[in-house]
Order: structure tokens, then C-alpha cells, then sequence
């Protein structure tokens, strides 16, 4: 799949501008962005409301004359482009075409009537030829200025529904050639299907780029970001993992790792038509339990809330709270990586934790009670003491974590175990390849633990998704490689099964790769480096430029030329597998066309690889 692509969608024919409430398909190719037009009404609006909201007795200079009326004719303008957004969008969309139509009309009424009440070109003769204006009808421009927000607004609610229902058509499409892929027999067959794919696939990127990038709620678009990564990675995969299927029918391994990536691209893409539409299938919740890092920030919100009103919550509420939190801290206690000096002094601090949370009772109690100064000073320093064993248990715990994370990291930086997988499978070894199947599994558990305890101290919520994600990755990449390394096993002179187990040892790589960045923004949350917002780990990162190569970066691309690379590139990725496979069957390995032809063929796949 392509990277995100940046607000813009694919150009041309169906080009796709903006998402979100800011953004609709424009198969006619109409070039005007909802985004910059509400972007520009709604400041001049503020600035309408501010202007007439002057005392009657302030002089009028020229001005503030002048102001007034640039300011209503840019209204004007505005939504005069904007109705010819709403109304392409309306024809385009016969099911939403009257809605649209009756509030575009509201908008040109406002618009209109918002440019003739500031109108101050014959302000000198009002009293003679009775002109009503902006100073003469205050009441009318506010009623106009409502009715354009409220028209507007309906606009970019329906324009919204119009790219909710193309996600989901473009999912669907991809679902439908994914089954099609699912059951194909032959490689001629399948390059052609692929082929379909691979377009479909860079249109549903574009379309959920473009939503993510408009998201308002940082949980949400972190879990977009995450959907997103899953269905990049797993597009190549498919590909390998399809193509050794292929080579090798009867072959138990190699259908067990196709079928683990079309399941989690099933998931994924449910995921984002889960974050589009807002709604769980089945009226699901989210099930997944609340950090102790966040337990604790809501716990202390609580306390401290007792300085203002000792009434607003009972005591039952806040121990319950805080044992709840406490047997989250038991993921650290119980789990075989937590040393025993880290294990102790977390026990240790969570029973402080509950002596001085009754202590806080007791106090509370008394100053429900007595209303005396020393009482209120009890009640604060029971606060303040609280306070600060649970600051000192997140202290621990994050050390607990993170030193975990970090041994684990530097333990398998030189991926020893993948690198004997890939050995055994191309020795043939069976024997061999349970031993290191085994010990990939110890290490996938190790991290998959890790991200858990990460994942409590993470500090946000996108991080506590990417954790999350993460956690997820390990699970699944982990048994998908173990099938591959058995794929290449049973046929170790398979250059196509060489090629998928190497796919997903990269994916695991990267991953790891991954989890040490997210490990070091972690650390600097917690140590007040960094605020709430994050670019997502999860999401291919560009290369970072230093300075003295800043005047040599190339114009990014815009969309359309994205999408077109994108597919080139996907082509060559496809025909580099086709030449790969007739290259395999001649019988004179060493002929120099066959060598002019695997060189060729490695040259097509460095630039798919540069594509992607």
C-alpha cells in the first residue's frame, strides 16, 4: 500500500478532496476544497459578529468602513464557491441531492444578504434614502450569520455521509477481489487479480489517509494510523505468501501463513470502517482496560477534587478506584521479567498506597463534619501525601518497564534467531527449525509482555494504541514467520519461499525497529519533553534530512502522481515475480540470458521496493 497521502486525494477522475466533514468525491473534476472555504467563512463570520457588535455611539471611520464591507463581499465570495462544491456534490449523489440543494440555497440567501447589509457605500445618504445597512439592522446580519453556519454546517454533515459511504464502497471492493485472491489456482491468474488489487488497495489509502488526517480525536486517528500500518505491511505479504501457495499447493505451512495475512487484513479493514462510521459491529464495546498510568491521573483529579467539595463523590468510590489500579500493578508483580528488588518495591508502595488513602477517609470524614482550619489542613496533606506515593509507584513502574524494554531490545538487536531460521530453512534442518521456532516464540511472548507492561505507563492515548498495536504485531508476525521458516524447510530450494520467510522477518524488524522509538518517547512523556501529540509510530516515517541536504529535497509529489507511482510501482513488483518464476525453470542456471534476466529482474523489484 502507499504511504499516507497528505489532504489532497487522488486526482482526476473520482478525485477525492479532503475527507472528514471537510471533504467529498468530485468526479467532475471541480477543483475546490470545502476544507479552505469553511476555513475562510468561518473567520470572516467572527469578525462579522465582532463588528457589529459596536457601541452605537463609536464614531465610524473610513476604516472600519472599508473593513465591514471587504469583509461581507469575502462572505459572499466564500459561499458562492462553497454552494458550487455543495451543488457538484449534489448531483453527483442522488439519494443526498435534495438535502444538499435546500441548505446550498440557505447558504446563497445568507451569503447574499450578509454582503448587501455591509454594504457602506452610500452610508452618507441613509438618512435621506432610508438604506438599511449593518449599523442600521444589527439584528438581521446575526440572523443571517446563523443561518449561513447552520446551512454550512449541513453541507459538511451530508458531504460527510458521501465519504463515509465511499470507504466503505472502496472496502468492499477490496474485500471482494481479496476473496477472489483467496481461491485462484494459477499464477497467471492471480498476477492479473493482484493486479486489481494493488489499484483497489492505493484508492482505500488514499480515501482513510484522507480521513485520518482530518480526525479531531487523537485515540481515533492513532487506531486509524494502526489499521493503516497493519494493511501496508500486509499487502506485500499477501503477495509472497500467496506466491509460495502457489508453487507449493500441498503444503500445510504455506496455507496456514496466506490464510493468517488475509485474516488480519479482514480485521483491519473492519477496524477503519469501524473508526469511519463510529459504531462497533453488533454494539461491541471496547473492552480493553484503562492503564494504571491513566487510572492514576483520574484517581488524583478525584482527591484533589475534595479541596473544592467534600460531597461530590463517596469514599466507597475512591477505594474501589484505587484497588482497581493497584490490581493492574499486578501485570508487574506477577509477571517472570520483573526483577525482585523492582517487585518488592512496588508492593511496598502500593500498600502505603491504601494506609494513607484511609488515612484521606478518616480526615474526609471529620472535615464533612468540622469545619475548622486545622481540619482543612489535615485534609491537604493527606492529599499531598497520597499524591506522592502514587507518583513514586508510576516512578518505579515506568523504571520497571522501561528497563525491561530496553534489555529485551539490546538482547535481540542482532536478530540472531531469525538469522538461524533462514539458515535451517534453506539447510532443510527440520530438527533445527523446531529449536529456534521455539526460541522465537520465547522472545514473541517476552515482547508481547513488554508492550503490555509499556502500555500502562505509556502516559496518552495514541501511545497506548501504538502499544497496543505492537503487542498485536509480535503476536501474529511471530506464528506467521515460524510457518514460513516450515514452508522453507520442506522446500528449501524454493527461491519464492525464501523470499516470503524474508518479507516477514523484515516486518518483525521493523517492528522491533519501532518499539525503541516508541520506548524513547515514552521516557520523554513521562519526563515533560514532549506534549500529546505524536506522529504515529505505526505509520511509515520519512527520512529525516539534515541541513546541509535541505536544498537538494525534491517537491513532494502531489496525489495523483503518488497514486500513479504507486501502481507503476506495483506493477513492477508483480512482473518482477512473473520473470522470477519462467527464470526458475530453465534447466542452465549459469546461461547468460538468465543472468541478464535475474539482474533485470532484481533491478525492477529495488524499484517497486522504492515505491512503496
Amino acid at each position: 500500500m502507499a504511504a499516507s497521502p497528505g489532504p489532497a486525494g487522488v486526482g482526476g477522475a473520482g478525485a477525492v478532496y479532503g475527507s472528514g466533514p471537510l471533504g467529498f468525491a468530485l468526479d467532475s473534476g471541480l477543483e475546490i476544497k470545502t476544507r479552505s472555504v469553511e476555513q475562510t467563512l468561518l473567520p470572516l463570520v467572527s469578525q462579522i459578529t465582532t463588528l457589529i457588535n459596536h457601541k452605537d455611539n463609536t464614531k465610524k471611520s473610513d476604516k472600519t468602513l472599508q473593513a465591514i464591507q471587504r469583509v461581507g463581499q469575502a462572505v459572499n465570495l466564500a459561499v458562492g464557491r462553497f454552494v458550487k462544491v455543495g451543488e457538484a456534490i449534489a448531483n453527483e449523489n442522488w439519494d443526498l441531492k435534495e438535502e444538499i440543494n435546500i441548505a446550498c440555497i440557505e447558504a446563497k440567501q445568507a451569503g447574499e444578504t450578509i454582503a448587501a447589509l455591509t454594504d457602506i457605500t452610500n452610508l452618507n445618504h441613509l438618512e435621506s434614502d432610508g438604506q438599511i445597512t449593518i449599523f442600521t439592522d444589527k439584528t438581521g446580519v446575526i440572523k443571517a450569520a446563523r443561518l449561513l453556519l447552520s446551512s454550512v454546517t449541513k453541507v459538511l454533515l451530508l458531504a460527510d455521509r458521501v465519504v463515509i459511504k465511499q470507504i466503505i464502497t472502496s472496502r468492499n471492493k477490496v474485500l471482494a477481489t481479496m476473496e477472489r485472491l483467496e481461491k485462484v489456482n494459477s499464477f497467471q491468474e492471480f498476477v492479473q487479480i493482484f493486479s486489481q488489487f494493488g489499484n483497489e488497495m492505493v484508492e482505500f489509502a488514499h480515501l482513510s489517509g484522507d480521513r485520518q488526517n482530518d480526525l479531531k480525536d487523537e485515540k481515533k486517528k492513532a487506531k486509524m494510523a494502526a489499521a493503516r500500518a497493519v494493511l501496508e505491511k500486509c499487502t506485500m505479504m499477501l503477495l509472497t505468501a500467496s506466491k509460495t501457495c502457489l508453487r507449493h499447493p500441498n503444503c500445510e505451512s504455506a496455507h496456514k501463513n496466506k490464510e493468517g495475512v488475509f485474516d488480519r487484513m479482514k480485521v483491519a479493514l473492519d477496524k477503519v470502517i469501524e473508526i469511519v462510521t463510529d459504531c462497533k459491529p453488533n454494539g461491541e464495546t471496547d473492552i480493553s482496560s484503562v492503564s494504571i498510568f491513566t487510572g492514576i491521573k483520574e484517581f488524583k483529579m478525584n482527591i484533589e477534587a475534595l479541596r473544592e467539595n467534600l460531597y461530590f463523590q463517596s469514599k466507597e468510590n475512591l477505594s474501589v478506584t484505587l484497588e482497581v489500579i493497584l490490581e493492574r500493578t499486578e501485570d508487574f508483580t506477577d509477571s517472570a521479567y520483573t526483577s525482585h528488588e523492582h517487585r518488592e518495591r512496588i508492593l511496598e508502595l502500593s500498600t502505603q498506597a491504601r494506609m494513607e488513602l484511609q488515612q484521606l477517609i478518616s480526615v474526609w470524614i471529620q472535615a464533612q463534619s468540622k469545619k475548622t482550619k486545622s481540619i482543612a489542613e489535615e485534609l491537604e496533606l493527606s492529599i499531598l501525601k497520597i499524591s506522592h506515593s502514587l507518583n513514586e509507584l508510576k516512578k518505579e513502574l515506568h523504571s520497571t518497564a522501561t528497563q525491561l524494554a530496553a534489555d529485551l531490545l539490546k538482547y535481540h538487536a542482532d536478530h540472531v534467531v531469525l538469522k538461524a531460521l533462514k539458515l535451517t530453512g534453506v539447510e532443510g534442518n527440520l530438527e533445527a527449525l523446531a529449536e529456534y521456532a521455539c526460541k522465537l516464540s520465547e522472545q514473541k511472548e517476552q515482547l508481547v509482555e513488554t508492550c503490555r507492561l509499556l502500555r500502562h505507563i505509556s502516559g496518552t492515548e495514541p501511545m497506548e494504541i501504538t502499544c497496543i498495536h505492537a503487542e498485536e504485531t509480535f503476536q501474529v508476525t511471530g506464528q506467521q514467520i515460524i510457518s514460513a521458516a516450515e514452508t522453507l524447510t520442506l522446500h528449501p530450494s524454493s527461491k519464492i519461499a525464501k523470499e516470503n520467510l524474508d518479507v516477514f522477518c523484515e516486518a518483525w524488524e521493523s517492528q522491533i525497529s519501532d518499539m525503541s522509538t516508541l520506548l524513547r518517547e515514552i521516557s520523554d512523556v513521562f519526563e515533560g519533553r514532549r506534549g500529546e501529540k505524536y506522529g504515529y509510530l505505526s505509520l511509515p516515517k520519512p527520512m529525516k534530512n539534515n541541513a546541509n541536504l535541505k536544498s537538494l529535497k525534491p517537491d513532494k509529489p502531489d496525489s495523483e502522481e503518488q497514486a500513479k507511482i504507486a501502481k507503476l510501482g506495483l506493477k513492477l513488483g508483480l512482473l518482477t515475480s512473473d520473470a522470477d518464476c519462467e527464470i526458475e525453470k530453465w534447466e542452465d542456471q549459469e546461461n547468460e540470458i538468465v543472468q541478464y534476466g535475474r539482474n533485470m529482474s532484481s533491478m525492477a523489484y529495488s524499484l517497486y521496493l522504492f515505491t512503496r
